[in-house]
């Protein structure tokens, strides 16, 4: 049975709603006020949509349907990364463009999140009888951290199915481990570089670092030549305080930072390219030898892959040097069957050439299911009842709150892969054809939750 394609009768009110959520400036690296604003608004939507709702401590919440059978979930974030740069439109806003939906959070994961709540008024309006419980669980804190579903997960149950459309179709029955470090030492002890300030977010390539050096002008007329030489787009601005060099980039999530083009590793290159280790101070001559322009940690010694999740990668996400800090962070993920201890030994081992500390912000471990576990079961029936062929099995560098479900869940769309979605970019987008596809997909496998009999049929 099709029963997906009964979300195509709320178009106009899905729009609404999501309209309202993109404007909301939920940028959870910027605090929380605007996140729980997001929250709260879902959470009054659903109610004024007849459905029975619970706020958990302002940090994540959940729409139910049904009180009986096995619980099932589905999860999204109402939080998202800094807008950035370069954008064509405006980003906390909805835009339909070119048969385009853009906005921040379009595809990562307010669209996902409105979708999922309508998901939920189709089966109420339609009558259908439920043989299970079937909640949508909303985070606000997932792009640093996914402390929202720890505090979730201490006051209610883990669901026994579940998956958050927070990637890529088909079904992502693996998750690269993601390790994020700081690297830092007391103060910076450049003689000629004074200040760097790269990145705002752990999770993404920046697209934008600016340095400060104490140069006379000869000096600065020879870098400026020298520029030349390097991959990027730099432009060199005299002040009072001495050169600044501005670096531009392109962003891309971190998981994929191939992508994007790396403003700050740029920066550094040209730095350490034409100044010397006592001139950048310890932590960029760490960049110069152990980073350079690599995506893949093969001067950190960290290169390796594996033949379900592919290759390790590794972004230098944030620098930020000056009188009173000297530090940076990098976002490692690595394949599944290896192991995070042994990365950061490797790292720290790195590091202490030039004494540095490293410290841990971040660690969750891979995410690894068997392609016959009963999620990828009743997901794969759901895809291929809306498209008419077989998902892909795939694994991903991303992470998602499937980390989160004791390998009860996965992720499961809502992007294509032949649709560029600009994750954690500028002009983040998606094709609007695409997008009510993933809804029907979404509603289809949500009804699949709600009316199997799990006990009975062994599904």
């Amino acid at each position: 049975m099709n029963f997906g394609t009964n979300i195509l009768k709320y178009i106009e009110d899905i729009f609404n709603d999501l309209k309202t959520l993109l404007e909301i400036k939920s940028v959870s690296s910027d605090g929380r006020e605007n996140c729980e604003k997001a929250l709260e608004f879902i959470l009054r939507r659903a109610e004024e949509l007849g459905l029975v709702t619970k706020n958990i401590q302002n940090k994540a919440g959940h729409v139910q349907l049904g009180d009986s059978g096995i619980l099932c979930g589905a999860l999204t974030h109402l939080d998202v990364v800094p807008a950035g740069k370069n954008w064509s439109v405006e980003p906390f806003t909805l835009t339909r463009q070119n048969g385009r939906l853009y906005g921040r959070g379009i595809d990562d994961d307010k669209g996902a999140s409105i979708i999922n709540l309508y998901c939920l008024k189709a089966l109420k309006d339609s009558g259908v009888e439920g043989k299970n419980t079937l909640r949508c669980i909303y985070g606000t804190d997932e792009e640093v951290g996914m402390s929202d579903m720890v505090t979730y997960f201490e006051n209610e149950p883990l669901p026994e199915i579940s998956f958050t459309p927070d990637s890529d179709y088909g079904i992502c029955f693996a998750e690269k481990g993601i390790l994020q470090l700081k690297i830092s030492m007391d103060r910076n002890d450049g003689t000629t570089l004074s200040a760097v300030k790269a990145g705002n977010a752990i999770n993404a390539v920046p697209d934008e670092a600016k340095a400060l050096l104490y140069f006379s002008d000869a000096d600065t007329n020879n870098l400026k030549k020298n520029s030349k030489k390097y991959k990027g787009n730099f432009n060199f601005v005299d002040t009072i305080d001495g050169l600044v060099i501005e670096s531009f980039g392109k962003a891309a999530h971190a998981c994929e930072p191939e992508k994007g083009f790396n403003a700050a590793q740029a920066l550094m290159e040209l730095l350490n390219g034409e100044l010397g280790d006592d001139e950048v101070g310890s932590l960029c001559s760490f960049i110069g030898f152990a980073l350079r322009d690599e995506t893949d940690g093969t001067s950190l010694g960290l290169r390796m892959r594996d033949f379900v999740s592919g290759d390790l990668s590794c972004n230098l996400s944030k620098i930020r040097l000056n009188d009173s800090k000297a530090y940076l962070t990098l976002d490692i993920r690595y394949p599944v069957t290896m192991n995070g201890e042994k990365i950061l030994k490797q790292v720290e081992k790195s590091a202490a050439i030039n004494e540095l500390k490293v410290e841990i912000i971040h660690h969750a471990p891979p995410l690894y299911l068997s392609k016959e576990s009963p999620v990828i079961e009743l997901l794969s029936e759901a895809y291929e009842d809306i498209m008419g062929e077989k998902p892909e099995l795939y694994a991903t560098g991303g992470g998602t709150y499937a980390r989160m479900l004791g390998g009860k869940g996965v992720a499961f769309g809502p992007a294509f892969k032949d649709d560029n979605v600009n994750m954690h970019n500028a002009d983040e987008s998606v094709d609007e054809e695409k997008f009510f596809k993933h809804a029907q997909i979404c509603l289809q496998a949500m009804y699949k939750m709600y009316t199997w009999d799990f006990g009975e049929t062994g599904k």
